[in-house]
């Protein structure tokens, strides 16, 4: 009897180890040490954390104090058809934590999301990569474009500037607009209602491209050569870019990035692989020359905010403590190449920086010093990211 008590015994405390291990649950808590609320930032959860080959798309994360389910993006970096980052955006009060559960859900249980955060190549439009969220838009020109310049064709564009495109509504309008051009229904160079493309580039560096100072001359590339989506969705767009190698006064340079943009941000992330030099500066066009060039040192960006049209404009370009190294407004004669420019480190042959802008028409930021506001408490978030642990 003793015996069968003794393996009774044993059987139910498997059973409840079992039973405790199949109960493990996954926390992660987020931690906010700035003294402000923070909501449009994106949390990411890399497969390496989680300790898995594949993020399981049923993966949900709930909010523990308040049971509320996230709206979340699966991220497959590589192209290789596994996932590799669980993203999600959540408010974080000043001076607090918050803590997250994973949890198994169903189709059914997930929080739905438009996809507002979106990006695509546009072969009917030449060739240009485009990429938008519920702020903003941009656009970049490929090899085709660079080519009828080259052979003498009308239409093309010889440029590594980044153009703005400037919506006033916060749904979707690239595919919209593109299907204007091609459908000949209308031009998304003339406002309706939801913005237009009015923001000349040329071969200035529009907002944010990039170029190679030696001695008091700017070098830059010619049109990106390569192009890989990697993710749209509710929370992030974000693709990768490649350019044939240039010359930066007998400097060979080489380039790519991967640029994102998130929900609710007027700024994109630009991580750029760079070889070949030290430094880099990224600029913004000056346009008429009729504008205002700020910037600030200690926070690590420069703007520029000018007359537009009806409107006004103010771009900008900020980067962390480490990276950004001053400023300068290049004012010169030749057509489009007067640009503020931000100095920026290159560090291990990588350089991370933002840049984007604010249309005073979409009535997100109608005055200069709301814009400024805005870049300043950015740069507080890049300098003092979220404190994120998994447990």
């Amino acid at each position: 009897m003793n015996t069968i008590k003794i393996l009774s015994y044993l059987v139910i405390v498997s059973f409840l180890f079992s039973c405790s291990q199949d109960k493990k649950t996954t926390i992660i808590t987020v931690k906010n040490t700035l003294n402000f609320e923070r909501t449009s930032e994106v949390v990411e959860i890399n497969k390496t954390t989680l300790h898995t080959k594949n993020i399981s798309s049923n993966i949900g994360i709930k909010n523990i104090e308040t049971g509320e389910l996230q709206i979340t993006q699966l991220v497959d970096l590589d192209g290789d058809g596994t996932m590799d980052q669980l993203l999600f955006q959540p408010k974080i009060a000043g001076n607090s934590e918050v803590k997250f559960e994973l949890v198994n859900i169903t189709d059914a249980e997930k929080p739905k999301a438009e996809e507002l955060c979106y990006s695509r190549f546009v072969p009917e439009r030449t060739d240009d990569y485009t990429w938008e969220n519920n702020k903003v838009a941009f656009r970049v020109y490929g090899p085709v474009a660079q080519k009828m310049i080259e052979d003498n064709v009308p239409g093309g564009t010889l440029s590594s500037g980044v153009d703005a495109w400037l919506k006033r509504v916060e749904y979707p309008i690239i595919n919209k607009w593109y299907k204007k051009y091609t459908e000949k229904t209308g031009t998304y160079h003339e406002d309706t209602g939801e913005g237009l493309d009015n923001f000349h580039v040329g071969k200035s560096r529009g907002v944010g491209g990039i170029a190679v100072k030696v001695d008091d001359t700017y070098y830059f590339s010619k049109n990106y050569t390569k192009w890989r989506t990697i993710t749209t969705g509710p929370l992030r767009t974000s693709f990768y870019l490649e350019y044939e190698s240039w010359n930066a006064a007998g400097n060979k340079i080489t380039e790519s990035k991967t640029i994102s943009l998130d929900l609710g941000n007027n700024l994109s992330k630009f991580a750029t692989n760079i070889k070949g030099t030290n430094t880099i500066s990224a600029g913004l066009t000056l346009h008429e020359k009729d504008g205002q060039v700020t910037g600030n040192n200690k926070s690590g960006w420069v703007s520029y905010w000018e007359p537009h049209a009806d409107s006004e404009i103010g771009t900008a370009i900020i980067a962390d403590k480490n990276t950004f190294n001053g400023f300068e407004k290049y004012d010169v004669e030749a057509a489009d190449l007067s640009n503020a420019y931000a100095h920026l480190n290159v560090i291990n042959n990588k350089v991370i920086y933002y840049a984007g802008f604010a249309w005073k028409k979409s009535k997100q930021f109608e005055t200069k010093q709301a814009w400024i506001n805005y870049l300043n408490t950015f740069s507080k978030q890049i300098n003092h990211p979220l404190a994120i642990s998994v447990k």
